[in-house]
């Protein structure tokens, strides 16, 4: 698996590719009378939700969805956000229900998902969806987007050198039920052999290096080193840290992944930047999952 210079993964250009694909799609839905129907639920004033929200819905008028946002106050009662779940959940010009996480205060975020009908999950987090990846039966379950973005970028990296994912040794760092551990399932589903570490595992560095494949999702600024990579892998860097860049002024900073990229790049066969990677797969995913649920909903 050696390789000379690492491939890069251009995340906008991907993701590009995945939307032109769901808005071909949104139209071929809407010759039959189908408009895909997306309602985000943000509760609160945190800025990075709010622009994370807007960033799906400008996303979903885009691939000509129609785009529901709800805004609640952050004392929102628990009970007023499950009544209003109950009422996408039964409407049907909505496929697709989203609410942002996190949640404020003292809101229940597994409750709330729970509430979600599963057919409209697209998230991809509900237990019934969650079950149906962990038992295999991967083409009736909604994948969690950034895991499905990230297999798209994974078989991107195989294309451009000359690999298939049969046999090959993968290793996730971080077990969160967000990345972690649907993207070990989504790996197991293409006979990968795959090794979950995480922040109790001995010598993490070592089980790193055996990886011909390596997802890093432990949300630590730069904590794979260039000397973690197995020479010629695949490096999928899923982590957004945002740290000090006094180089840019007095109280600035930048965002960097999981994976100290300059390092990593010399001895990796292909690798994602950050930013510009994973998390541009994130939304384009989520569109491929209302696409998908507004798809079964209509037959």
């Amino acid at each position: 698996m050696m390789a000379p210079t690492a491939f890069l993964l251009d995340g906008k250009a991907i993701s590009e590719g995945v939307l032109a694909q769901v808005a071909e799609g949104a139209r071929a839905l809407a010759k039959r009378g189908v408009k895909p129907g997306l309602a985000v639920v943000l509760v609160g004033q945190d800025p990075a939700s709010q622009a994370y929200v807007a960033s799906k819905g400008r996303a979903a008028l885009a691939c000509g969805f129609h785009s529901a946002q709800h805004t609640l106050p952050a004392d929102t009662r628990e009970a007023d956000l499950l009544a209003l779940i109950a009422r996408l959940n039964a409407d049907p010009a909505i496929h697709g229900v989203l609410v942002q996480l996190p949640l404020p205060g003292a809101l229940s975020a597994a409750r709330v998902i729970e509430a979600i009908a599963p057919q409209k999950d697209v998230d991809g987090l509900h237990p019934v969806n969650a079950g149906l990846l962990a038992t295999g039966a991967i083409a009736r379950a909604t994948v969690p987007c950034t895991p499905a973005g990230a297999m798209v970028m994974i078989d991107k990296a195989c294309e451009a050198l000359g690999l298939t994912l049969d046999g090959l040794e993968a290793v996730v760092l971080g077990r969160s039920n967000l990345v972690g551990k649907p993207i070990a399932q989504l790996l197991l589903s293409r006979n990968c052999t795959v090794t979950i570490a995480h922040s109790r595992t001995p010598d993490i560095a070592a089980v790193a290096r055996r990886g011909d494949v390596l997802i890093a999702a432990v949300g630590r600024a730069e904590m794979v080193r260039g000397d973690w990579i197995k020479p010629g892998a695949i490096v999928i860097d899923v982590g957004i840290n945002r740290i000090p860049a006094p180089e840019k002024g007095e109280g600035k900073t930048r965002l960097v992944g999981d994976v100290a990229f300059a390092e990593a790049a010399l001895r990796a066969g292909a690798i994602t930047p950050v930013p510009g990677g994973v998390g541009k797969m994130t939304v384009a995913m989520l569109m491929a999952n209302t696409l998908a649920a507004a798809q079964r909903a209509a037959g």
